[in-house]
């Protein structure tokens, strides 16, 4: 465990941002998600969506040019690119179901070798469920990319074969990124795309309690 090389959540982020093609219309979900938009590649084009009604955010601001009339769904301060807008809640839910996002990057609690999607309430009794736009965006993306620790903070696995918590989604997940490595999800079950270094499979499968192999 002491070799391997976790990628912290800037690399993480980096690495999401590698597979969301130029031209994709894209909604980063909030908390950790949010960090990819500092890692698109410039010189492209790429419109960012928040469900609160913004198309065409930027990176963070510094801390001098923060607006806090300007922000995402997460209250966090964002930018605004040249051609980025403003429209009404209702309006940006009826484009997230309408099918015209891309990619929607979302964190998780479990997601399962078929792709199901448990983000929004862990059943505890104590916690506070957060529904937001999770399942509106769940069903409409075209695809769902999650972006997760792969561990619990008490070592169990968020990869899992059956999700134990309360659904958001049935079969909507095709792509994991950790900060153990990528996998892919969906009807064939669970794939590793890559590993980070010092993990091998064999441990991966330990950590995870799952049979798995490398994508073809």
């Amino acid at each position: 465990m002491e070799t391997m090389q976790r990628m912290d959540r800037d690399t993480l982020a980096a690495r999401v941002a590698r597979d969301i093609p130029e031209g994709a219309y894209v909604n980063l979900g909030i908390g950790l998600p949010t960090k990819v938009a500092n890692y698109l590649p410039g010189g492209r084009d790429y419109f960012l969506h928040s469900e609160n009604g913004i198309l065409g955010m930027g990176p963070a601001p510094a801390e001098d040019a923060i607006d806090w009339d300007l922000i995402n769904a997460g209250k966090q301060p964002v930018t605004l690119l040249t051609g980025g807008c403003f429209f009404h809640h209702g309006d940006s839910f009826s484009m997230m179901r309408g099918g015209h996002i891309d990619i929607c990057v979302m964190g998780a609690y479990q997601v399962s070798v078929k792709g199901d999607l448990a983000n929004w309430h862990t059943g505890a009794k104590d916690a506070i469920p957060a529904v937001g736009g999770a399942m509106d965006l769940a069903v409409g993306a075209k695809q769902v990319f999650v972006m997760m620790e792969l561990l619990s903070k008490t070592g169990e696995s968020k990869l899992v074969d059956v999700c134990t918590y309360p659904l958001t989604g049935l079969g909507c997940v095709s792509r994991i990124y950790s900060d153990l490595g990528v996998f892919s999800v969906g009807p064939e079950g669970a794939r590793v795309i890559e590993l980070v270094d010092g993990l091998t499979l064999d441990k991966l499968s330990e950590l995870t309690g799952l049979e798995l192999e490398m994508a073809a």
